[in-house]
């Protein structure tokens, strides 16, 4: 299989949000993961063969799944070492690149060796899938190594070494500057099925991962099944904080997701969708139980390849108005099949699969998906593989409309300045009007698939493609 398949669930997000102590910014834009942003005058029309309104773009890797993300006059991608911008760093290798907010001038790099078992654990030139969660002039995320690293967001154009962490092989002013590394292979015994990609969310002093434990190169044994799925680890020194494993022996294939963070009815919670298809409410200070959820059907069944019924957990949970939305899928090299959308009443205890379902959207209504959704004015906009992109209802679950773009989407519907944008793997960008009444506003073309999910910040939006970053003006 291919990994690239992944990670447009990964779908890859990232703008800044006060929280009175320091800039925060990560995949989804808050920690609730509702991928709906306030900027306004967002551009309609471009051209990237011509030029047309594009304000720069900067070349990344072959594949690039995590990104963009923004924040202090710089924008991180996610990328393999393809373009070797190093010529001391070459062969493949895992890549994070930091371009310059203003002009896309190429800053800095962090790249990771691959790990030595190969395929199996860290899939060939699919870079680093993990878009960073960021907290003033650090950020996080986890390599292709299955590491949660700490790094300095200035690389070493600050002139300094920040430790603990001082063995970096490249200190030039293009390398990374770790802070530290938690190794969740070594540490954990977690064995990261095809790759590691998690985009972790961090809240109070703590950071939360979903480790990527899944099974073996012949997709039935799960190597480490008493191994953590979910941990919490210390943000400032990467100590783990606590380790839970509640798929256990259930996980179905590997597990790709990213967990999201929300208050319900004054408490906070941790959402983590699990790798056996269920998604998982837990304490935030100790990774505790509060509810679970089956996303399917309890007469569903897992087969290899993807013809069974039985489906996991790619696309991220977003967590809105006491409630939890989530979709199920599969690694779309296992194609398409039905799928299953939900709206969970979050404020339940114990098993709340027969209990606290708002509604269903699915069955032949809907496909699986890798995307998250998106939520705004009483609308929920989601996507499925199939490349059919949904308005919903939100209270209700109930179709307003839906567009074909005739290509599969790994990406998410990105809303903002009353428009919905989406990627897709033909390179595709539509612009849908936001409302309850369909109209395409345009569908331009990037060159290159879009796997990612764009952001927009002071009417500029931003756009990854399979290898290239794009800054393009507004109205």
């Amino acid at each position: 299989m291919k990994l690239k398949r992944l990670f447009s669930g990964c779908a890859i997000v990232g703008l800044i949000v006060s929280t009175g102590i320091a800039e925060e910014v990560m995949w989804g834009f808050t920690p609730d993961r509702n991928l709906v942003s306030d900027a306004k005058n967002l551009p309609m029309n471009w051209n990237v063969e011509t030029g047309e309104n594009i304000a720069w773009k900067a070349d990344l890797g072959s594949q690039s799944y995590a990104g963009p993300i923004r924040i202090g006059g710089k924008i991180f991608m996610g990328t393999n070492n393809q373009i070797e911008r190093n010529p001391k760093i070459t062969g493949d290798k895992g890549v994070i690149m930091a371009f310059q907010e203003s002009d896309g001038k190429f800053l800095w790099q962090a790249a990771h060796p691959k790990l030595p078992a190969g395929r199996v654990n860290d899939w060939p030139q699919q870079g680093i899938c993990s878009t960073p969660y960021i907290r003033g002039d650090r950020m996080y995320y986890i390599s292709n190594q299955c590491r949660v690293v700490c790094a300095d967001t200035e690389g070493f154009l600050d002139g300094e070494n920040d430790g603990p962490y001082t063995g970096e092989e490249d200190t030039s002013d293009i390398g990374v500057d770790i802070i530290w590394e938690y190794d969740m292979m070594e540490e954990l015994d977690v064995f990261p099925h095809n790759l590691a990609t998690c985009s972790p969310v961090g809240a109070g002093n703590l950071l939360f991962v979903i480790t990527a434990n899944g099974v073996d190169e012949g997709h039935i044994a799960i190597p480490s099944p008493l191994s953590p799925s979910f941990i919490a680890v210390d943000l400032n020194t990467g100590e783990l904080v606590w380790e839970k494993a509640y798929p256990g022996e259930s996980i179905l294939h590997g597990q790709w997701s990213n967990p999201a963070y929300g208050v319900i009815n004054g408490k906070p919670q941790v959402i983590c969708p699990g790798g056996d298809g269920w998604v998982y409410s837990v304490e935030p200070e100790t990774g505790d139980l509060i509810w679970k959820f089956d996303c399917n059907p309890k007469d569903s069944v897992w087969e290899l390849g993807g013809r069974g019924t039985r489906n996991a957990i790619i696309s991220t949970p977003v967590i809105y108005d006491n409630k939890v939305f989530i979709g199920v899928g599969q690694d779309p090299e296992h194609g398409e099949g039905i799928g299953h959308l939900w709206a969970i009443d979050a404020t339940g205890k114990g098993d709340v699969t027969g209990s606290h379902a708002v509604w269903h959207f699915g069955n032949e209504n809907y496909n699986r998906t890798i995307s998250s959704v998106g939520i705004s004015d009483g609308l929920l906009y989601a996507a499925d593989l199939s490349g059919f992109v949904y308005c919903l209802d939100l209270k209700t679950g109930t179709q307003h409309w839906k567009y074909d773009t005739f290509a599969a989407i790994w990406g998410s519907p990105f809303v903002a300045d009353g428009k919905v944008y989406i990627g897709d793997e033909d390179g595709d960008v539509a612009i849908l009007k936001a409302g309850t009444q369909f109209e395409l506003i345009n569908e331009i073309n990037m060159g290159s698939a879009v796997y990612t999910t764009p952001i927009a910040k002071d009417g500029m939006l931003y756009i990854g493609t399979r290898n290239t970053l794009y800054a393009i003006k507004g109205e």
